[in-house]
């Protein structure tokens, strides 16, 4: 029996597909890349070119965000009020008023590109050679970065190993100017692409633009927020008489819960990691896709 057939789905593939998302989105490996390349390469039989199988990544996509929010519950609520204290007094402060538009700028590139060619990249997700290739791709912006980090630290004598010397170098969320945010939005939009890590694209783009690790992580998560978001709302209506709903929803709920353990484990690791390990992760499963789904 089919786990996954056209209008319909079962609630074991619900609950795979939840954990596949949630450990996969926040971590830069690409969560779409994986749920192109993974079913085939486990012979699980996925129709990806069922008028449902999107709406239902979507709201996979729903659960996750509601874990960013979860995790930055806080923040989310002064980056609230520091937009509205901007707005009103037509000023904006370091703190939050000035995190909350850059991540509106940050925002748009993705939000522009996504609403211009939704049609012609939904047609993609069906090719899970396409997706290998460019998970191959993905490993090579993240290994690109560390390597552009790594010679910026060598010219300062600065040891990544020490937080605080990493600090002192680096900038904060906060010090970012709108160009250099619109460039990390700019970063966000080759996640549109199967196989190309929403988060990997934007910490990568971070470092370029001089943030320490922790803040690239944080910057990331924020930024994903409203698009994930976004896009799941956008396509609810989609789901409308779809089958197996319920198991639908359980997957959803599952993949939040996966998402909000994957976060906090994330920030705490690039405290002191680096991007290296996803970069090799991300081009040996591309390239065992090449090889066996050709």
């Amino acid at each position: 029996m089919s786990w996954y057939c056209p209008g319909i789905v079962a609630l074991w593939i619900a609950i795979f597909y939840g954990v596949l998302q949630g450990s996969t989105e926040l971590f830069p490996v690409s969560s779409l890349g994986h749920a192109v390349v993974v079913p085939p390469l486990l012979h699980i039989p996925v129709h990806e070119s069922s008028k449902s199988f999107v709406p239902f990544l979507v709201l996979l996509h729903i659960g996750t965000a509601t874990a960013l929010i979860a995790v930055y519950w806080r923040q989310w609520g002064r980056i609230v009020g520091g937009f509205f204290h901007s707005a009103v007094t037509g000023q904006i402060g370091h703190g939050d008023d000035r995190l909350a538009w850059l991540l509106i700028v940050g925002t748009i590139p993705t939000g522009i590109v996504g609403f211009l060619f939704q049609k012609p990249l939904q047609n993609l997700f069906a090719d899970p050679r396409l997706a290998s290739g460019l998970l191959i791709a993905n490993g090579g912006i993240l290994l690109g970065a560390e390597l552009l980090r790594r010679r910026s630290e060598r010219r300062a004598g600065i040891s990544h190993r020490d937080p605080g010397l990493e600090a002192g170098r680096y900038r904060t969320v906060e010090d970012l100017g709108f160009v250099q945010a619109a460039m990390v939005g700019v970063c966000q939009t080759l996640a549109l692409f199967p196989g190309i890590s929403r988060s990997g694209s934007t910490m990568a783009g971070g470092l370029v633009a001089g943030l320490r690790h922790e803040e690239a992580v944080r910057f990331s998560f924020l930024l994903a927020t409203p698009i994930i978001l976004a896009a799941g709302l956008l396509e609810l209506p989609s789901l409308a008489g779809v089958a197996g709903l319920g198991s639908i929803i359980v997957g959803a709920v599952v993949a939040g819960l996966t998402a909000y353990a994957s976060g906090r484990f994330l920030i705490r690791f690039f405290r002191v990691g680096r991007l290296d390990p996803y970069a090799y992760y991300c081009a040996g499963l591309g390239l065992i896709g090449l090889i066996l789904l050709t």
